[in-house]
């Protein structure tokens, strides 16, 4: 029986022996096949159905929340008053984007379209589409600004021409007249006369280019060739840099197409992409970690430099003529229109816009932009783009639509486009990247510390059954040694046998002597 209690506290040895190597080899090899599966996952092509469906499809839900600066006292604007603006909104619109053309290049890019359209959201929205807003006239406004250098008998004759097709300073219009357009007599005018001037060809509006359009030809990285390019742009239009701005770092088209970036980030990574919306590239920097529905995410938000002026941040002096920090200059890829994209309410801007406009109130929570990434995927979890459009107006002599106003960069709209992953897409996701590490996590950990414990275990019994069995020399004839015990009976009966085998050898070696007769 102890011999069995031996032999079976080793074999537990051995058997912990080998769940430590086990786990050793798991705790090795099992980030390495994670690693694996996340590059064969992430890589554009046709064969990874679900992650090539998402990027191509981009089935997760994104919307655009639209939000007015309606003009409270438009009178006391013309007589050069501090504007008064309220904000109206949010006007919700459902965003559906899929990508068409899709080509595949022996280098290991892709080419595509991604075309974008636009449905309106009632029960999302505060309003309806029908709602009636005042804000700028950017034909009017706009062209002023844009025309104030020509000889003044020819701002005369603009002016006179905005009489005629009744075009004022403001506009009071319908959300839906306002954001895809609406019939102008200048519009026609302009169209027929002065092709090219304007940026549409059809109605006026401010989102009459976007709807039912695509967003130009991208080429990017497939990642076939080095996972870390994996979805960074290539050409755009065919051009690798722009020509918008005054330096080639300004030009530059950086990062990937604004949806999804390489796996494998750190807090020390940046989320570059290319706008074509904004006509530049831009760079959001990591702010904290967070977790969403138990997924770990990082936060990347947009720095302060961002839309910071020449003189406040150096390398920003490609985007000017710049005016106060926190305002782009777009007028140079929106046929000079005097034009600027801010955060919503100047945020992050320098305070004295705040000074210029009554009614606005900026915070982060409402207005700062951010995108939350998994950082071992690459893949946004959550995003909300918010940006504004400003409209710089002032008055010049010679167009009396401007009459008195004072000076100022006058906000008319900010959006905001938002999606976050849900439904069934987050459950695989969360299944695939949090369950199943986690699982091979805890085995790797779960098969050393099993091993470790049975290895202690089964050495302690093992110690404790030798201790049982004391060696020959301690006890020879104590009940302790059995086997002791055994043996000198079975010396005490040899030695017997050896005393009687003796005597009777003696009796017949010498015999008795003979029995006499006493007289």
């Amino acid at each position: 029986m102890a011999v069995n209690k031996s032999i079976v506290a080793i074999v537990f040895i051995v058997a912990g022996v080998l769940s430590v190597i086990c786990g050793a080899v798991f705790l090795f090899v099992g980030p390495a096949i994670m690693t694996e599966q996340i590059i064969k996952n992430t890589v554009i092509d046709p064969k990874n159905e679900m992650s090539y469906t998402m990027w191509k499809d981009v089935p997760v839900p994104f919307f655009m929340s639209v939000y007015f600066f309606h003009i409270l006292n438009p009178k006391e604007i013309l007589s050069g008053e501090k504007p008064m603006v309220e904000q109206r909104g949010p006007y919700v619109y459902r965003k559906r984007i899929q990508k068409d053309n899709i080509t595949f290049h022996p280098n290991f890019t892709v080419s595509y379209k991604e075309y974008r359209q636009y449905h309106f959201e009632p029960s999302m929205s505060v309003g309806n589409e029908s709602d009636v807003v005042m804000i700028p006239n950017m034909l009017v406004l706009g062209a002023a600004v844009m025309l104030e250098k020509l000889p003044y008998p020819i701002r005369l004759l603009i002016s006179a021409t905005f009489k005629t097709f009744k075009e004022g300073p403001f506009l009071n219009k319908t959300v839906e007249e306002l954001m895809w357009g609406y019939e102008s007599g200048l519009v026609d005018f302009l169209n027929k006369y002065l092709p090219g001037m304007l940026p549409t060809s059809g109605k006026f509006g401010l989102f009459s280019e976007f709807n039912n359009s695509n967003t130009g030809l991208f080429t990017i990285n497939t990642g076939k060739d080095d996972i870390r390019n994996v979805h960074k742009v290539d050409s755009w239009n065919g051009l690798t840099e722009l020509s918008y701005w005054r330096t080639p770092e300004c030009n530059a088209i950086n990062g990937t197409a604004g949806q999804m970036w390489p796996p494998f980030m750190t807090r020390e990574s940046t989320l570059p992409f290319y706008s074509p919306d904004a006509c530049r590239s831009m760079e959001l920097v990591y702010q904290r970690d967070g977790v969403m529905n138990g997924i770990p995410l990082y936060r990347f938000v947009a720095p302060k430099t961002l839309f910071a002026n020449g003189s406040d941040y150096a390398p920003n002096e490609g985007f000017c003529p710049c005016r106060q920090s926190g305002l782009l200059n777009v007028s140079s890829c929106r046929h000079d229109s005097p034009c600027f994209i801010s955060h919503p309410h100047f945020y992050n801007a320098d305070p004295v816009l705040l000074d210029y406009v009554q009614g606005l109130h900026p915070n982060e929570d409402e207005h700062g932009l951010f995108i939350d990434i998994h950082p071992l995927t690459g893949v946004p979890l959550n995003v909300s783009i918010r940006l504004q459009l400003n409209l710089y107006m002032k008055r010049v002599s010679g167009i009396t639509e401007t009459g008195q106003i004072s000076e100022v960069v006058m906000p008319m709209i900010w959006f905001e486009e938002s999606g976050y992953i849900d439904g069934p897409i987050l459950k695989t996701f969360h299944t695939n990247l949090v369950i199943l590490p986690t699982v091979m996590e805890f085995m790797q950990y779960g098969f050393i510390v099993l091993g470790l414990a049975t290895v202690v275990i089964a050495a302690l019994l093992l110690r404790r059954e030798k201790k049982r069995v004391p060696g020959p020399r301690n006890h020879l004839m104590g009940v302790d040694n059995p086997a002791a015990s055994h043996n000198e009976q079975i010396k005490g009966s040899h030695d017997h046998e050896t005393k009687d085998k003796s005597f009777m050898n003696n009796s017949v070696s010498d015999p008795l002597p003979p029995l006499r007769v006493a007289t």
